[in-house]
């Protein structure tokens, strides 16, 4: 097996956190090699709340990928969210001392050190520069600047920015769970990678991730990004509605939610009931699912007003700026029924749901295609593409016995009746800028936590 292919991303959600290995075949396609999930304990919305906590679910996530996969994981490609993080455009320009000297990696290298320079707020650091549209000398529009003629070169960029402690805290979990982190990536762009084809973010399209704990927001023009943004709400906020509204426990709320839960009152009836068991031998409880969906419908319509502000501070509107594909929802949020057909009730926009299946090889595990991984297989591609020109393998690997993994028994699960009626592109000046930018910031991080040690 050429080691040099074989990548792992670890996805740390506020819902659950997902280790995942995956090498690219022949044809082009992931082939995953082994999966591991546990329940996130110490994460609350996308911000890591509780460190000891967070290792033990990195820890135990990473194992049974190992067993599952039959490999040693040593390095991660992490990704991170959370209401700490916010975007913003900025324009840059560097002179050239020799315009008869074609441009090269280092004019970008420079103009992307002036961009480092940005006065942040204190306590921020910058996470991701992403190039949008080049100018040299005036001359716009210039999606590859490399090998041409010029004196002046200007860019614009997006720039994602992040609190600098969140990202430490991210950083010393896996560092301390043993794991060497090896890149960092923010989670609506690796969702993008693993559910939107080339042609969506040509067109322009808006993908919208639901996780437990937040919403992020990720919209691409003219195959470029042109604007990120994360809403502090998600799936969890749904559940606490439920538990709050119908006086049952959580564990509960969330079978409801997953089983019978719909973000459209219209499609249940009034005769449709659903018994939950008592606690400790009391009577059972009859919920309507048509009040079930009343509580659920009113929470999907704040997440989804919240990131529809944001697609119009973008400015969808303007003829220029137009989304033609309109809405991809992917994450664990986008499985709860009839929410398509809200999002496009409030929005007008044609929508789909994102499923990761079509970058994976065809034996994949067919679970491992719910919008539910859409974040873990973007992690794995990203950093599958990463490695491609290093000299050094991103994750170094070795066959070893399986480990036994001490897992805590399962409560059994209140069991509810229901009367219901029943492709490969070149590398781009982005991605070698995106590259480049990583590797510095990563060093950075590693020297800080051997610092802190």
């Amino acid at each position: 097996m050429n080691k040099d292919n074989i990548a792992v991303g670890l996805d740390i959600g506020t819902t659950k956190i997902v280790a995942m290995i995956g090498k690219k075949n022949e044809y082009g396609k992931l082939e995953i090699l082994g999966v591991g999930k546990s329940k996130s304990l110490g994460v609350h919305r996308g911000v890591v709340n509780n460190i000891t906590q967070t290792i033990q679910s990195i820890q135990q996530a990473i194992l049974e990928a190992e067993n599952n996969s039959g490999y040693k994981i040593n390095d991660v490609v992490v990704g991170i969210a959370g209401q700490h993080i916010r975007s913003i455009q900025h324009s840059d320009y560097v002179s050239r001392p020799n315009a008869e000297e074609v441009i090269g990696d280092a004019d970008i290298d420079a103009l992307i050190g002036q961009v480092h320079k940005l006065a942040m707020l204190p306590g921020e650091e910058i996470i991701h520069v992403l190039p949008q549209e080049f100018k040299i000398d005036g001359q716009a529009e210039i999606k590859e600047p490399i090998g041409m003629y010029g004196g002046r070169l200007e860019s614009s960029f997006h720039v994602v920015v992040g609190q600098a402690a969140s990202i430490r805290n991210l950083g010393r979990c896996v560092k301390s769970a043993g794991l060497e982190l090896s890149g960092l990536t923010l989670e609506p762009l690796a969702s993008a990678d693993a559910v939107l084809s080339q042609e969506e973010k040509e067109a322009g399209v808006a993908l919208i991730d639901i996780g437990g704990g937040t919403t992020d927001l990720a919209i691409f023009k003219d195959g470029i990004i042109r604007h990120t943004a994360v809403i502090p709400f998600g799936g969890n906020v749904i559940t606490e509605d439920i538990k709050e509204g119908c006086s049952i426990i959580e564990k509960q709320a969330e079978l409801l939610k997953v089983r019978f839960g719909s973000a459209w009152p219209g499609e249940n009836k009034d005769n449709e009931i659903v018994s939950i068991p008592g606690l400790r031998g009391r009577e059972p409880k009859e919920i309507s699912l048509k009040n079930l969906s009343k509580i659920i419908h009113a929470r999907v319509v704040e997440i989804i007003e919240q990131v529809y502000a944001e697609i119009k501070i973008y400015g969808h509107e303007d003829p220029k700026k137009k989304l033609i594909a309109g809405i991809v929802l992917t994450g664990g949020g986008a499985e709860l029924k009839h929410i398509k057909q809200l999002v496009e009730y409030i929005t007008g926009m044609d929508t789909r749901i994102g499923y990761p299946n079509e970058h994976l090889a065809g034996n994949s595990d067919e679970e491992l295609s719910s919008p539910l991984y859409a974040t873990a297989v973007g992690l794995v591609m990203n950093s599958v593409r990463n490695n491609t020109k290093s000299a050094t393998p991103l994750v170094e690997m070795k066959k070893e016995e399986p480990v036994a993994v001490a897992v805590e028994p399962v409560a059994e699960e209140p069991t509810l009746v229901a009367e219901k009626e029943v492709e490969k592109t070149e590398e781009s000046t982005g991605d070698r800028i995106k590259k480049s930018f990583f590797d510095k910031y990563i060093e950075k991080i590693k020297e800080f936590l051997d610092n802190a040690e």
